[in-house]
Parts: structure tokens; C-alpha cells; sequence
């Protein structure tokens, strides 16, 4: 599937309001997104601007034209909505919504790091290289009948 490049005006955009320290910037849906404690808060997608709100908030913008953004159509991201024209045009009003964002992020509980296996990163035991394990099974305990 091919999805649709973010124009450059967006993109441009995005990286001028996503400019707090507390925000890492990093690619979602090969689209560029901000993260707060390792919480999404923000990105785009095609020429959409979504951004993640506590339920008040979300609320407040859907009744002023923002819709549930649905990336992938039929499953919205129930906390994620997308910011409507008069917003985008408004530095100052999207400026508000992204603080916004970052401050319900980080409201959230941290995400752990994941490797990019999606293993969660741990120190892992110091092992000699060249070890062999045995390809033994395990012995089961004896069944009780």
C-alpha cells in the first residue's frame, strides 16, 4: 500500500511547533512524530496533523471541526484526533493543542524502550562466546495419576 507523502508546508510546520525540549522527534508510519516520556503525542500522516489528548480535551476539539484519526480506516486511535484547517492556520492555536499533547503524554505512564526486535531492553547475562548449550529438552516432572 502506498500512502500519501505529507507536502513539505506540513512537514515544515510540524518541525517548527514541535520544538520542545521534553519532545524526541522520530519517524511513525514513515511519518515524522513527537514523543513525550516515550508516549506518542503528535505526528503526521499523509497531509494530516494528529495529535493525542486526554479525553476533556479531545472533546473540546472534536466539537470545533477535528475528527478520530484513522489511519488505517475502521479502527480509530481512540485518543489521537485530527486538527482541522482553522487550527493548522493559527501558529499560536496549534502551538496550544501541541502543549497540550506533550502535557497529556506525559501525564501517561513511561513506555519501556524496545529493542528493534520488540524485545524490551534489559541487560542481558554476559555469556562466553562459543558456549554450547545442550539441545536437550527440559525433563518434565513425573504425572500424578
Amino acid at each position: 500500500m502506498q500512502l500519501e507523502k505529507s507536502p513539505d508546508w506540513l512537514v515544515t510546520l510540524f518541525g517548527s511547533v514541535v520544538d520542545d525540549a521534553r519532545v524526541e522527534r522520530r519517524q511513525m508510519f514513515g511519518y515524522p512524530a513527537g514523543f513525550a516520556r516515550g508516549q506518542m503525542c503528535c505526528g503526521l500522516f499523509g497531509p494530516y496533523l494528529f495529535v493525542r489528548l486526554g479525553e476533556e480535551d479531545r472533546s473540546e476539539l472534536l466539537r470545533d471541526g477535528a475528527y478520530l484519526f484513522d489511519p488505517m480506516g475502521g479502527r480509530p486511535m481512540r485518543e489521537y484526533v485530527v486538527l482541522p484547517n482553522a487550527v493548522l492556520e493559527s501558529e499560536s492555536r496549534l502551538r496550544s493543542w501541541i502543549a497540550k499533547a506533550i502535557a497529556y503524554a506525559e501525564s501517561l505512564p513511561p513506555k519501556a524502550n524496545r529493542s528493534k526486535q520488540g524485545d524490551v531492553d534489559t541487560p542481558r547475562p554476559h555469556t562466553t562466546r562459543g558456549t554450547v548449550r545442550s539441545a536437550r529438552p527440559k525433563r518434565r516432572p513425573p504425572s500424578r495419576s
